[in-house]
């Protein structure tokens, strides 16, 4: 019983092996749209579009759940997909909302009113889409009150990951700290809004020193998606075999994802 997870590229990777560690005997379906990557440059209507072609595809693959692993669409067009396409028998969700419970201590499905929390400056690495949309302000308000958030566009950086180049993403990710802290010299916390930033975690909690907390996003959506399998198992899709699909060149793509994960991955074209 398949549930669906949808990236621009490869970073949603960082998703799908803490969902498969955490569910190992749920099937999932992964699409990556890397002839389209990165959509971080892209306008919204564009996303838009491509993420809902992403997504149909999943639902027929026989995923009724999907999971929004990129960021950027996430941002850019989860709520218009929710309000205006998305089937009645269907369900997309995103990978904000878990990363804002865990950083406001708030559980899941909590809708009590916005409250002061115990952080209160706050950084966020995001790509210029993402940071455009303040999307994470925006769903971070409805849940605390008096925390100021402090975003950073991380131009390149996904280019880099996606293209195996960790000595450029190395410098990048210094590069875009350095230029944060030049705004706020002393986060308490810092988000990594993009699914392929995980793979430089190590990274950015050098760069941001000791003292910050530094949040990703892979095992909390992990934690979040058996919690909602938990209470709504009807959402299981009837798909049931695991695959990997790609827009891009299927060897290639695949060469990558298991440099990415450190275990054999063969993509198959989408």
């Amino acid at each position: 019983m398949a549930v669906g997870i949808f990236d621009s590229g490869l970073g949603g990777l960082t998703v799908l092996d803490a969902c498969t560690k955490r569910l190992p005997d749920v099937p999932f379906v992964y699409y990556g749209d890397n002839a389209c990557a990165p959509y971080g440059v892209r306008d919204a209507d564009d996303i838009f579009e491509l993420t809902k072609k992403g997504t149909q595809r999943l639902f027929d693959a026989g995923c009724d759940l999907v999971i929004l692993a990129c960021n950027t669409a996430s941002a850019a067009a989860l709520r218009r997909m929710q309000e205006s396409w998305v089937p009645q028998d269907k369900r997309v969700l995103g990978v904000f909302v878990p990363l804002i419970e865990a950083l406001t201590e708030r559980q899941w499905g909590d809708n009590s009113p916005p409250r002061e929390v115990a952080v209160e400056h706050v950084a966020l690495f995001a790509t210029p889409a993402t940071v455009s949309s303040r999307a994470f302000q925006r769903e971070l308000a409805f849940r605390a009150i008096g925390v100021d958030v402090e975003a950073q566009a991380c131009g390149g950086l996904v280019d880099a990951i996606e293209e195996g180049d960790m000595i450029l993403a190395e410098a990048l990710v210094k590069s875009h700290v350095e230029a944060l802290q030049r705004k706020m010299p002393k986060p308490q916390a810092a988000i990594l809004g993009c699914t392929h930033y995980p793979l430089m975690e190590e990274v950015f909690q050098a760069a941001l020193g000791p003292d910050v907390s530094v949040y990703s996003q892979a095992n909390l959506v992990a934690e979040s998606l058996a919690d909602y399998l938990v209470r709504r198992p009807q959402m299981r899709g009837p798909g049931e075999v695991s695959m990997f699909l790609t827009t891009g060149n299927p060897g290639r793509v695949s060469t990558h994802a298991t440099q990415f994960l450190r275990r054999r991955i063969d993509f198959h074209a989408a």
